[in-house]
């Protein structure tokens, strides 16, 4: 009798194939033994079986590009072909090297990852083996872990390969616990070739899925794009392009640091409550920091690993950081303006792919930012600009490029009376016609030559009939491209007390002349006032400017006013006139205090080391330097508006003001630059470096007035050896005053010796050398009288 298999393999093809008829079929079986015919008949029943399942997987998977129904259906299929409980796909992911599978999680699905060298299903797959595996607790490759955290039992496994038609795996397939007994060789074969005929479907709704992902994340780009293209303001665009990271990358939050580049700190706009505020540190602290400085995306899969992590910032809001994804954003100069911080990706760390996606989209983020930006500070200047040309006491109108009036301040409006409705939108012919078309003429030549015009204290008349004294100027607005694009009209009311305030201006500082104008006019009269009187002049001014000639002499005098002035003027003096070369102040004048001799030496020792300086710039030119002598007293005099009905000066006068111009002389004959009388030195407060110079009599007085000779402005290298000569000097007076020259002679001589460019020191040993040979005819008191002014 015929074997089973003698008969099986051929006989099973030509089954297969449809070349054996059902009666030769017959005459075989009739031919074996029962327990061979019993086998035959299992292995076509099993071979049937398989072709079914085949063939269903083939039909079953090629209606859908959907991955998530064709992991459902192949998983279903083989589980039921292998009767085993549960099944799972995975595929690669090329771009993470990462196997991932899906499973239903209520009306969703969960999609689990996990490097492809890892578990059971990365060994077969890496390795590109099938396994069998009897006693999953037996094998160290199982991860026990899953069974404790599900609480399923799994038994036996059974896993192969999904290869591509190259035989190069691109998935598992992985079926647990057979329903009876352990998996089999012919289980394996089943599952490798159902794995193989799925191969070629899971393959194309793969690339279909990224097709569909690629075009999804494009269209999702564009409208991100647009939408934040068209928001302007950057507060509701930081909020935006927060909101959108956390969407593109599937994180919890997201946080967008910018750049201070003022403070060098990162900020961002954090929400608190139906509000939100702002957090800033330096901008190279923390991860946000390590990011700003380096450039360098950073990508932490565990945040708590990671030793750039603060955690106490978790501790404080009791949110749980996990995985943290922190990118540079770039301007189009590739400098980093700020930093995108996503916190806790919804199914696991952030990829590269996440990387990629957030840094197209920080590309476009950082264009809007800079949008923004630029727009704010638009908007800023627009405001500030306006703020400016609010507050401005001038009236100013400015005029469009077709010549319609587009802006004008408040004081426009006071100055001209009329409602700004009756100017803006109009040409200058409309709103200025009659008295005023002075004015339409003014702005149309400006507009024809391109050039200022400048029309000084002319009257207009106003809406309500007021005639106003004004200063017109009507400038061109000119862009880059030398294109005019408007006109500017100032008007400044000269009328009244703007008219006063501005003529104190010249000769007082404003907050003085603001003062006076607010005393009234009974300031202005005659009245007597405690005051220091200061005067200066230009040693040898007359050789001077004979060789420096006309134009060059005014220009080294308006260099030399424009300095001491602004000196006389910080300490709170007043300019009294210009006498030539010669400056007269007054401290004190309208309104005396305390501080005024002080104002007044500090102001001359001020002037002197200006001068230094002065002359320094001077000689690098090559130019001829200035000396100068300063002379202060503190006298009662008469303080006033002094002349005629035509013309008056606010000045002062009094023998006070003319013992200060003595001692402003008196500087040639001691060699000094600063003497102040005793008047004024009993007013001082302050600490200087003072010696006594002499006792003199000025003509036309009988009291001698002490005087004595301000330091303070020297230096070592202009007055060397200064407390050794001030010691010598000082014992020298007191016995040159005692009429002892022949003791005083050798202390001069000695200052002298300690400096000998010391010329007062020089004089007192001339003095003491004439009085030895020729004494006093009278009683020696001690006193010089000068005979000249």
């Amino acid at each position: 009798m015929a074997k089973y298999q003698d008969y099986a393999p051929e006989l099973l093809s030509q089954v297969f194939d449809h070349r054996l008829q059902q009666d030769d079929i017959r005459r075989v079986l009739d031919s074996l033994s029962s327990r061979d015919r019993e086998m035959f008949l299992d292995k076509i029943s099993e071979t049937f079986e398989k072709f079914t399942a085949l063939l269903e997987v083939s039909n079953r998977l090629a209606d859908s590009l959907s991955l998530d129904v064709l992991f459902s259906r192949l998983v279903s299929l083989t589980t039921e072909a292998l009767h085993a409980d549960r099944g799972t796909i995975f595929l690669n992911d090329t771009g993470t090297s990462e196997l991932f599978s899906r499973m239903a999680m209520g009306e969703g699905t969960r999609e689990i990852r996990f490097p492809n060298r890892a578990g059971i299903a990365g060994n077969v797959f890496s390795n590109n083996q099938s396994l069998i595996i009897p006693d999953a607790y037996a094998d160290p490759r199982f991860n026990q872990d899953i069974d404790r955290k599900t609480g399923y039992r799994t038994r036996n496994i059974l896993t192969a390969p999904i290869k591509n038609k190259f035989g190069t795996p691109i998935g598992v397939i992985q079926i647990l616990n057979k329903l009876e007994g352990n998996f089999s060789e012919g289980d394996l074969s089943m599952l490798e070739a159902m794995g193989s005929q799925a191969s070629a479907a899971l393959i194309k709704a793969q690339l279909y899925e990224e097709v569909e992902r690629s075009r999804k994340e494009e269209r999702e780009m564009f409208e991100v794009t647009r939408a934040i293209s068209t928001e302007i303001h950057l507060q509701p665009l930081i909020t935006r392009i927060m909101q959108t990271a956390s969407a593109i990358l599937g994180a919890d939050r997201s946080t967008l640091f910018l750049n201070d580049p003022k403070t060098s700190e990162l900020w961002a706009m954090v929400a608190q409550g139906v509000e939100s505020r702002q957090i800033r540190f330096p901008n190279h602290l923390g991860i946000a920091g390590h990011v700003f400085t380096t450039g360098q995306t950073v990508n932490i899969p565990d945040a708590y690993a990671d030793p750039r992590f603060n955690p106490e910032v978790d501790r404080k809001t009791g949110y749980r950081t996990d995985t943290i994804l922190c990118m540079p954003v770039l301007n189009k100069k590739g400098d980093v303006i700020g930093v995108i911080q996503s916190l806790n990706k919804k199914d696991g760390p952030f990829t590269p792919k996440d990387e990629g996606r957030i840094q197209a989209f920080s590309a476009q983020a950082a264009i809007a930012i800079e949008n923004a930006r630029l727009f704010e500070n638009v908007l800023n200047m627009k405001n500030y600009n306006e703020s400016i040309l609010e507050s401005m006491s001038s009236g100013l109108i400015t005029l469009d490029e077709e010549g319609k009036v587009e802006k004008c301040n408040r004081r426009a409006v006071e100055i001209l009376g009329m409602d700004a409705n009756a100017l803006l939108g109009h040409s200058p012919e409309t709103a200025f016609t009659g008295s005023n078309a002075w004015v339409a003429e003014t702005v149309c030549h400006t507009a024809t030559t391109r050039k200022p015009e400048l029309v000084m204290d002319t009257e207009l008349t106003a809406a309500d009939n007021r005639t106003v004294s004004v200063n017109l100027t009507a400038l061109p607005l000119i862009n880059d491209k030398d294109a005019i694009i408007g006109t500017l009209i100032a008007f400044d009311d000269i009328t009244g007390e703007k008219r006063l305030k501005g003529t104190l201006a010249r000769y007082m500082t404003k907050e003085v002349a603001e003062q006076l104008m607010e005393a009234g006019e009974s300031e202005l009269g005659g009245q007597m006032k405690p005051v220091t009187i200061f005067f200066s002049d230009i040693r040898s001014f007359t050789t001077i400017s004979e060789s420096l000639g006309a134009q060059e002499t005014v220009s080294m005098l308006n260099d030399y006013f424009t300095d001491m002035v602004d000196i006389i003027f910080e300490y709170n003096g007043i300019l009294d006139k210009y006498i030539g070369d010669a400056i007269m102040a007054v401290f004190g004048a309208p309104f005396p205090t305390e501080r005024d001799a002080d104002n007044a030496v500090t102001a001359a020792v001020r002037m002197m080391r200006a001068l230094h300086a002065f002359n320094r710039q001077r000689l690098e030119i090559g130019k001829q330097t200035l000396d100068i002598g300063i002379g202060l007293n503190t006298a009662e005099v008469v303080v006033g508006n002094i002349g005629s009905e035509k013309r008056m000066d606010y000045t002062v006068i009094g023998d006070g003001v003319n013992l200060a111009s003595r001692l402003e002389g008196a500087n040639k004959v001691y060699g000094s630059n600063i003497l102040i009388s005793e008047f004024t030195l009993a007013e001082l407060h302050n600490g200087y470096t003072i010696r006594e110079a002499d006792l003199i009599r000025v003509k036309g007085k009988t009291r001698p007035v002490a005087i004595h000779e301000i330091l303070d402005f020297h230096t070592p290298a202009t007055f060397s050896n200064m407390d050794e000569v001030l010691d010598a000097f000082a014992r020298g007076l007191a016995l040159y005053r005692a009429g002892d020259w022949n003791k005083a002679l050798p202390l001069f001589q000695k200052a002298l010796a300690a400096n000998p460019n010391d010329r007062m020191s020089q004089l007192y040993v001339q003095r003491c050398e004439h009085f030895l040979k020729n004494p006093p005819q009278d009683k020696w008191d001690g006193v010089w009288i000068m005979t000249s002014k």
